[in-house]
């Protein structure tokens, strides 16, 4: 083989060796891709036949990349962290209507935070619009109570729900029926009540695992 034959052979050698590694590179990545979906699914799974350990892992593996989608739409870390938090309450509850045929499960969680950041800007608008209209605080009734949990929900689950809410010591029930159904934040929570900002979280974060507890095998 004389020098040019030997130079076309190599650089054609290196060309193959190429398409060969980005080939190797493709497919790998697709199976990583597809065992994570699959992992994340079972997740999911588990998590609707109410697995805490699941739940804990799901939380450890998207909490980061879900507050950072609320921050970006909300710009304020605070109501970034309560629109996590009613998430992933949002996750415990309806993690059995995931269905992986539709999607990933991360991108079914990220419509469920950006859902949920979107309501906490609208919520604000709302109650600042009818503030100024009538001069006085916007405080969420009955009807809207029952309007948001049963959307969330459906009308048997609103009734169990609101059935374990009336269990909760009061200063717990009050400070999650504020954050749920009357749409304030953690702060404006704080101010309603004349309570330690951190006392309002502590209330909220025992009354969602206590209402974890009683729903268990119920929802």
């Amino acid at each position: 083989m004389n020098a040019i034959a030997q130079t076309d052979f190599v650089r054609v050698l290196s060309t193959i060796d190429t398409r060969l590694a980005r080939h190797c590179l493709l497919l790998t990545k697709t199976v990583n891709e597809q065992a994570t979906r699959d992992h994340d699914a079972e997740l999911l799974q588990r998590i609707g036949a109410m697995d805490r350990s699941a739940f804990a892992e799901f939380y450890d593996k998207y909490s980061a990349f879900l507050f950072s989608i609320a921050s970006r739409i909300l710009n304020d870390a605070s109501e970034a962290e309560d629109v996590l938090q009613e998430t992933f309450l949002q996750i415990w509850a309806k993690a059995g209507d995931f269905n992986p045929k539709l999607g990933k499960a991360s991108s079914w969680a990220a419509i469920l935070v950006r859902n949920k950041a979107i309501d906490r800007i609208r919520s604000s608008q709302r109650r600042l619009r009818l503030a100024q209209e009538a001069g006085v605080e916007y405080a969420a009734g009955t009807v809207v109570e029952e309007t948001a949990n049963g959307a969330v929900h459906g009308h048997e689950r609103a009734r169990l729900i609101q059935t374990a809410l009336v269990e909760l010591p009061p200063e717990q029930r009050r400070a999650i029926e504020l954050a749920f159904y009357s749409g304030l934040t953690q702060n404006e929570i704080s101010e309603q009540l004349k309570e330690p900002l951190g006392t309002v979280k502590a209330r909220i974060r025992r009354g969602m695992l206590k209402l974890r507890d009683q729903l268990e095998g119920l929802l």
